[in-house]
C-alpha cells in the first residue's frame, strides 16, 4: 500500500496529536469563565492508535448492516468498543487507497482533527493504520442536522433546538478560527457536516477539506475549488481565496437553512440566499421562518438569527462579521444597524451572487452523487469535487 511507503510522513501526522492536543480549549472560546485547566501531561495524546482487531471486532468485521455512510473515498461504520461505547469508524475505501490524492486527503484530515478539542467539534478517539487507514470518532446518536431537519418522516425540529444548534455551531467555528492551537478553515460547513449528540449538542465534523493557515497569512488561494453549491463564498468560488470569512459565509447559509427548513439549493436550482433575500431585506420574519413551526418560535431570537445571517452572506468578505462578532450577536450583543451599514456600491454587488440557475453544473456533479451520505442530504445541492465523508446515524 502507498501509505506504508510513506511511513515517515504518517508518523509525523500521528505525532501532531501528541504534541498539540493536550490543551483543553473547549470553553475559553465560548465566552464561559472557567478555571484554567491543569498543566498538560507531556506527550500524553488525547487519542490513541487502535489495533485492527479492535476495530474489526467493534464493527463485526465491517458488516454491511453497520455501514452508516459511504462516499467517494470513504466508508463509515457504526461500532461498539469492548467498554460499550459507540463509535463511528471511517475507513479509506480499498479502491481509494490506490489514489495518492485521496490517501493524502485522508491523512490530512487525521492531522487536522487530531489536535482539536472542543465540545462543538466531533471528537477523534484514535486511528488505525493496519490493513488500511481508519479514523475512529465518537458516534453521534442523532445523526446530522440535515437528516433531522429535512426528513419528512420526522416531526419538525423545535425552535429551541434550532437556536441551540446555531449558537453551538458558532462556538465551534470560533474555536477553529481563534481558539485552536493552529488556525483552521473548515471549507465545508453545511447541515450534513454538523452532527448532533443525544441532547442535540451540535458538533462540527468532516475535516476532509479543512486547511491550516499560518497566523501571518491573511488568506490562501486553493485549487481545485471544492465544496457544496449554495454554500460557497463568492471569493472562494471565483478565485479560490480561503480565509475565515469563507466559513462565515457558509455559516450564514446554515443559519438560513435552520430558520427556513429549506435546503441551500432547492429542486428548481434556486439558491436559498436568492429565495431569502427579499425577506431579509424587508425584515419579514414570518415569510422566512419554517411554516411547520407555526407560532412555535421566539420572535426576538428569530430576528437576531435573521440579522446575523444577512451579515454572514454578504458577497464582500470584508463586510462580513468574524465568528467572534457572530457569537456576540447571537448570544447577547447589541444589534446596531448603523454599525453594519455598507456603502451603496457594495450593496449593488450583492445582485450577482444569486445562483438562481445551476443547470450548467449538473454534468460536473454526476460523478459525485455517491458523496451524499444522508438519505435526504443536499441531494439538491451539487458538490464540487468534494471527497469528504460524513459520519452520522442512519436516517
Amino acid at each position: 500500500m502507498n501509505y506504508l511507503k510513506r511511513s515517515r510522513s504518517l508518523k509525523r501526522l500521528l505525532s501532531l496529536g501528541r504534541r498539540s492536543s493536550n490543551s483543553d480549549e473547549s470553553n475559553d472560546e465560548c465566552g464561559v469563565d472557567v478555571e484554567p485547566p491543569p498543566p498538560p501531561t507531556p506527550n500524553k495524546p488525547t487519542w490513541r492508535c487502535f489495533s485492527y482487531e479492535e476495530v474489526d471486532r467493534a464493527t463485526n468485521g465491517f458488516h454491511r448492516d453497520n455501514m452508516v455512510g459511504r462516499g467517494g473515498y470513504g466508508e463509515v461504520y457504526r461500532g461498539v468498543l469492548e467498554d460499550g461505547s459507540a463509535v463511528a469508524v471511517k475507513r479509506l475505501a480499498p479502491t481509494a487507497a490506490a489514489d495518492e490524492k485521496k490517501e493524502k486527503d485522508f491523512l490530512t484530515e487525521l492531522g487536522t482533527v487530531g489536535h482539536v478539542r472542543h465540545r462543538n467539534v466531533t471528537a477523534l478517539l484514535g486511528c488505525c493504520v493496519d490493513r488500511g487507514l481508519h479514523l475512529i470518532f465518537e458516534f453521534s446518536a442523532r445523526g446530522s442536522v440535515s437528516a433531522n431537519l429535512h426528513d419528512e418522516k420526522l416531526p419538525a425540529m423545535a425552535w429551541r433546538q434550532r437556536h441551540g444548534i446555531a449558537v453551538g455551531t458558532a462556538r465551534g467555528l470560533r474555536y477553529l478560527h481563534k481558539g485552536c492551537a493552529r488556525r483552521i478553515i473548515h471549507r465545508d460547513i453545511k447541515a450534513s457536516n454538523i452532527l448532533l449528540t443525544a441532547d442535540y449538542e451540535p458538533q462540527i465534523s468532516d475535516f476532509g477539506l479543512a486547511r491550516w493557515l499560518p497566523s501571518e497569512w491573511t488568506h490562501h488561494a486553493i485549487a481545485p475549488i471544492e465544496g457544496t453549491f449554495g454554500c460557497l463564498a463568492p471569493e472562494y468560488f471565483t478565485h479560490g481565496i480561503v480565509d475565515e470569512k469563507t466559513d462565515v459565509f457558509a455559516f450564514g447559509v446554515f443559519l438560513l437553512e435552520l430558520i427556513s427548513g429549506r435546503k441551500p439549493v432547492d429542486g428548481s436550482h434556486k439558491s436559498l440566499i436568492a429565495w431569502a433575500k427579499p425577506y431579509l431585506n424587508d425584515g419579514v420574519a414570518q415569510g422566512l421562518v419554517d411554516p411547520r413551526l407555526g407560532d412555535g418560535y421566539d420572535g426576538a431570537q428569530l430576528r437576531r438569527l435573521m440579522f446575523v445571517a444577512s451579515l454572514c452572506v454578504r458577497p464582500a468578505a470584508a463586510w462580513r462579521p468574524t465568528m467572534t462578532q457572530v457569537l456576540e450577536l447571537l448570544e447577547s450583543g447589541e444589534i446596531s444597524q448603523d454599525q453594519w451599514l455598507m456603502p451603496e456600491e457594495e450593496e449593488e454587488e450583492d445582485e450577482f451572487w444569486d445562483f438562481d440557475d445551476l443547470d450548467d453544473f449538473e454534468d460536473d456533479d454526476d460523478d459525485d452523487d455517491d458523496d451524499n451520505y444522508d438519505n435526504d442530504d443536499e441531494s439538491d445541492s451539487p458538490s464540487i469535487s468534494s471527497s469528504a465523508c460524513s459520519i452520522h446515524a442512519n436516517d
